[in-house]
């Protein structure tokens, strides 16, 4: 993706160009969760970088960056960025690039929806509900989910899926069920693939979106981690797309929006 950002970089006005357009601020976002009712909780560690109003952003383990490392991130133009020792970086800015050269609402293949404000748990299941009606499934079906949120695995099965959890940690969801690691595994013999876009951040999304094509398996994402460049994969190796740029729905009990994307209705900016 990068690659081509690069290639069409001469034909656009020289404001932006990827030597010219300069990053203004830099973040981290260091969160945990329990929703109560639930038994068990979730943290989640998120570098963001600022170009003009948008705000590209890429999830990593918790640990994995210093936080004091935003600092050198600060000024420096996106062509010096993409070039970056660390993923996260590279994806935090070409995911803040793209939504800069033309933002999510305003993109003419989106569908803004409000997610309502209330309790962590109110947003996490409205804005659950919302992702499942992306994934195309008959009564039965089985989705392989990689990225486990448990919100998502409750509205996939209001809608009659069976759900096979996948993360790269394991563990058990909220129901006790074994977690898979392996991604490959849960997505065998699986009718649609529903993935976060963490998978962008951590280098398994190639193999994910190589593996869907050879099965001809419609993939789904839902994306704080990269939205912006996943929203480039429509209609190739992206069925439809759940694009949350920041401030995600978790950071505040008031109403915030989602972007959805399908295929049959996305073009490229």
């Amino acid at each position: 993706m990068a690659d081509r950002v690069r290639a069409a970089d001469p034909d656009r006005p020289a404001e932006a160009r990827l030597d010219h357009v300069r990053t203004s601020v830099a973040f981290m976002t260091v969160q945990s969760a329990h929703h109560v009712g639930r038994s068990s909780g979730y943290a989640n560690s998120v570098l963001s970088l600022r170009i003009g109003g948008a705000i590209g952003s890429c999830a990593v383990e918790p640990g994995e960056l210093d936080p004091g490392a935003v600092r050198d991130l600060v000024g420096r133009n996106v062509a010096e960025l993409l070039e970056h020792p660390e993923p996260a970086v590279r994806v935090a800015v070409l995911d803040a690039y793209l939504a800069f050269l033309l933002p999510h609402t305003e993109h003419p293949g989106s569908r803004t929806v409000r997610v309502p404000g209330g309790t962590s748990l109110a947003k996490s299941t409205a804005r659950a509900r919302e992702v499942a009606k992306l994934v195309p499934l008959a009564e039965g079906d089985t989705v392989a989910v990689i990225g486990v949120v448990n919100s998502l695995l409750a509205a996939l099965r209001e809608r009659g899926a069976r759900c096979v959890p996948c993360d790269l940690k394991g563990g058990r969801t909220e129901w006790d069920e074994p977690i898979v690691p392996d991604h490959r595994q849960a997505m065998t013999g699986a009718q649609a693939v529903l993935a976060s876009g963490m998978v962008l951040g951590n280098g398994t999304f190639d193999e994910i979106s190589a593996f869907c094509r050879e099965q001809r398996l419609p993939l789904v994402l839902f994306a704080q981690t990269g939205s912006a460049v996943l929203r480039e994969l429509l209609g190739a190796d992206v069925h439809a797309l759940s694009a949350e740029p920041y401030p995600f729905f978790w950071l505040t009990g008031d109403s915030t929006d989602i972007h959805l994307y399908a295929a049959e209705t996305g073009e490229r900016p």
